[in-house]
Formats: C-alpha cells, structure tokens, sequence
C-alpha cells in the first residue's frame, strides 16, 4: 500500500510534488480548499484519510498532543531560512534516507542538521 501524505499549506507545492516523484500519493490542503481552517479541525481530517501531515508548523510534532502511535505520522520541516528551493531540497533528502513504511505513526523533525524520528 502506498504511503499517503497531506502537504500543509504553510510549505509550497513542490513539496506536494516531491513526494509524488519519489511514489508516494500527495496532496495538499490548498488543492481540498482547507486553507484557513484551524489545527485541530485539519488534523481530524487528515487523520481521517490517514494521511502523514507534512507542515513546518512547529505545533503539530507536539508529543504531549500527538503523541506517536495514535496518528497515521508528522513530517515537520524546519529550515533557517524558508525558500521553495530550501523545502524542495529538504524533502529529497529526507525522501532519500526514510523509508516511511518502516515508521508509520512517527513524528519527524527535518532539517538541514539531520533527522530525528520520535517512533510509536
């Protein structure tokens, strides 16, 4: 099965595109018409289709709120400087060293210093 994620509208469309590059089914909360709406109502929809969130909003790799386990997975980007080019680059690398299905559930922080994975 492959690996579904939904791409926050925080982080620019070429995110959504990498993903969909290296085989995994994305989409993006802009192309629903979900922009605006609040975190919580966001995460109960994505939840729902069991999609990965992929955001830059620090929020959403909160332990004490979503802790690992009780969700489909969090990607959080984060960047020094944010650039389209800056995400697009951090998504390849980490598309390049994770292997999703081995963490579904997981909460990961990207950034150009490395990857930590919070497993379930």
């Amino acid at each position: 099965m492959a690996i579904s994620v939904k791409v926050d509208e925080d982080l620019p469309q070429e995110v959504a595109s990498t993903f969909t590059e290296y085989g995994y089914d994305a989409t993006t909360v802009l192309r629903q018409g979900w922009q605006g709406i609040r975190d919580n109502d966001l995460w109960i929809r994505v939840q729902q289709e069991k999609r990965w969130l992929i955001t830059a909003d620090k929020g959403f790799a909160d332990l004490r709120f979503y802790p690992p386990g009780t969700h489909a997975g969090v990607v959080l980007l984060r960047l020094e400087e944010e650039s389209r080019r800056g995400y697009t680059e951090l998504t390849r690398q980490l598309l390049q060293r994770l292997d999703f299905e081995t963490i579904r559930g997981a909460i990961v922080v990207a950034s150009h210093r490395g990857i930590r994975i919070r497993k379930p």
